[in-house]
């Protein structure tokens, strides 16, 4: 693979696969680089100034000296935008912050500093009511991130070409030209690293590997912490802003490429290190609330795990699985001991109430699967959906009045006892090398092996024979059945092993709540877990992938907790976010190669091109 043509002074002139080079500002090249560092300058230099005068608009910005508040995200954001910037004009030494040699991680980066600057600056206008209330160091904010902006617009900027521009301009879904540019940068703004050169990191010292590993995984369980941390839904919002411009332009740069062939060089050391990540997460912040909060993330993004069998591996529409979830937990809680259970004095030891209640999500998920996976597409999907609603009418009806009593109708089993494993109860606070571990601390690294084993039965079951016979039903059922794959009892073992998987992760969370009530079981409302909740978490984190139903359980969890504002406007929120990732990454946040190939083939198969494996490469050019 070789690099985009330059100039002498490194500007690249043309692409050799089709894409386009272009200038959003027709800025001389030397005056835009100029621009780009002058305006980082200003904008780092400007966070350690006074902003506004009153400490009534939070994270108190009227301190000079040191920056606080939303100064430290335009701070965090104008350093990485200088640094990479530096590597991307190849500053000696620096050359490796920007891979890919492309100036769009650049603008991405300049366009977060603006973004989250900005805000800062709107907000500060608005509660405090009126610009007067700006001090000259949010002035100087505002003016060093538009001048950063305007000068990485002057950039040349890599888009790989979009045939079908034209088309929504002659039908008149945009409005001027100036909207087909925005489209441009929202949905071609990105660096395809087939095109690119990036270098190979595996040729690296392993340990150098393995350092870098470590340190990304570090850095992101302080940016987790540094975010929940946040006490404001301002913080929260600039926080979100630099986060998300941070991930895209660092993909732009192809960092994020590399840091994924080092990790399938190393996999089993990454993945004992997101392991200890993971564990490390209760004791760096000693908070019950976010340690619930991680509870219920893993429960629900083991749940969608689950899900993610059917939906992302199988190819099936379920809109009643949260069902499942309500089997295991009825289930764990009726052998558990609570004195509200029908069996009040049998209390089975954790390891046989969860093997019991997966084992009855198992059964339930055959009895239903059996006799409605012959149907197909929507059909399957409302009579999952008819499944769901009677598991609740039914939990409600077995009361003793209107049915035999069993699950105490809608007050549920409460007072389920806390669970005790080997001695170590973990409902109490526990002295663990000088941290505090709470209740919530000691059910979330419980729940956090109970995710690995399901991530790991999800991995082999996926790269089994079993799971590229769920693929192949997914993409072609009648061509699958042709090839003499036995199709009814395929989707009748993912049914099963996804009911499985989320009874096994229901016996947990009935420990949690310490009460089972049929509230929560329904297809969607107004708190999770529920139907359109898990479906939502698999779409949008990524179908078929480990990482990505956990992820978007964590978004779809995280951010309605730390802005308040959209409790009245969830569901809301959830359809719009939706939209947007069906419309600008409909493979998901973390996608599927073989999910992303089929939703950008036409980009894979551009003229020029051929597919070796992983990689896109341009023909003619591979060797050099």
């Amino acid at each position: 693979m070789t690099d985009l043509p330059t100039t002498a002074q490194g500007l690249p002139v043309t692409d050799p696969d089709g894409g386009r080079v272009l200038r959003y500002l027709p800025l001389p090249f030397a005056a835009a680089r100029l621009l780009v560092l002058l305006g980082a300058a200003v904008s780092i230099a400007s966070t350690f100034m006074s902003w506004t005068y009153t400490t009534d608009f939070p994270g108190d910005l009227t301190v000079s000296g040191y920056p606080g508040g939303l100064q430290i995200m335009t701070l965090v954001a104008g350093i990485l935008t200088a640094v990479v910037a530096l590597g991307a004009f190849r500053v000696p030494g620096l050359g490796w912050l920007n891979p890919s040699r492309s100036y769009n991680s650049v603008l991405l980066l300049a366009v977060g500093t603006f973004g989250t600057t900005w805000y800062t600056v709107i907000d500060i206008a608005a509660k405090l009511h009126g610009l007067a209330n700006l001090d000259p160091g949010g002035w100087i904010a505002a003016g060093g991130s538009a001048v950063l902006v305007i000068g990485a617009l002057g950039l040349p900027a890599h888009r790989p070409p979009l045939e079908e521009d034209d088309d929504y301009a002659e039908r008149g879904l945009f409005a001027s030209a100036g909207v087909v540019r925005l489209y441009h940068l929202l949905r071609g703004l990105r660096v395809s690293n087939a095109e690119l050169k990036v270098a190979d990191p595996r040729r690296l010292n392993v340990w150098l590997q393995r350092l870098a590993i470590v340190v990304v995984f570090a850095a992101a369980v302080k940016v987790l912490t540094y975010g929940l941390a946040t006490s404001y839904s301002d913080i929260f919002i600039g926080f979100m802003i630099v986060v998300c411009f941070t991930f895209w332009g660092l993909a732009g740069a192809g960092l994020t490429r590399q840091f994924q062939q080092i990790t399938r060089q190393n996999k089993i050391f990454s993945s004992s290190a997101c392991i200890v990540a993971a564990i490390a997460y209760p004791f760096v912040q000693n908070d019950e609330h976010w340690a619930n909060l991680g509870v219920n993330i893993l429960i629900v993004g083991t749940v969608a795990l689950g899900l993610n069998i059917v939906v992302g591996l199988t190819g099936l529409l379920d809109l009643g699985y949260v069902a499942f979830l309500g089997v295991g937990a009825y289930t764990a809680a009726l052998v558990s001991g609570s004195q509200y259970s029908i069996w009040s004095g049998t209390q089975f030891p954790f390891w046989a109430a969860a093997l019991t209640g997966a084992a009855a999500a198992l059964v339930f998920g055959v009895l239903i699967g059996a006799p409605t996976l012959r149907l197909r597409g929507d059909y399957l999907a409302i009579v999952t959906l008819g499944f769901g609603e009677i598991f609740r009418i039914v939990v409600n009806n077995l009361d003793g009045v209107s049915g035999p009593k069993i699950t105490n109708g809608p007050n549920g089993i409460a007072v389920i006892p806390d669970l005790s494993i080997f001695g170590y109860n973990l409902g109490k606070t526990h002295d663990v090398g000088g941290f505090e571990l709470g209740r919530f601390a000691n059910y979330y690294l419980l729940m956090l092996l109970i995710t690995v084993i399901v991530v790991l039965v999800f991995t082999r079951a996926a790269d089994s024979r079993i799971g590229r016979s769920w693929i192949a039903i997914r993409e072609d059922e009648t061509a699958a059945t042709a090839m003499g794959i036995n199709g009814f009892r395929v989707k009748l073992v993912a049914f099963a092993l996804g009911a499985c998987l989320a009874g096994l992760a229901g016996t947990v969370s009935a420990h949690v709540t310490n009460s089972v009530v049929p509230t929560p079981y329904v297809f969607s409302g107004s708190t999770p877990p529920n139907s359109a909740f898990l479906l939502a978490a698999v779409v949008l984190g990524g179908m078929g992938t480990v990482s990505g139903p956990i992820l978007g359980a964590s978004l779809l969890f995280l951010i309605p907790e730390k802005l308040d504002f959209l409790a009245k406007y969830e569901l809301f929120a959830f359809g719009l976010a939706l939209v947007l990732i069906m419309r600008l990454r409909p493979e998901g946040i973390i996608a599927n190669r073989r999910r992303q190939l089929e939703f950008h083939e036409d980009e894979a198969t551009a003229p020029g091109k051929r597919t070796l494996g992983d990689d896109t490469v341009s023909v003619g050019t591979a060797g050099a």
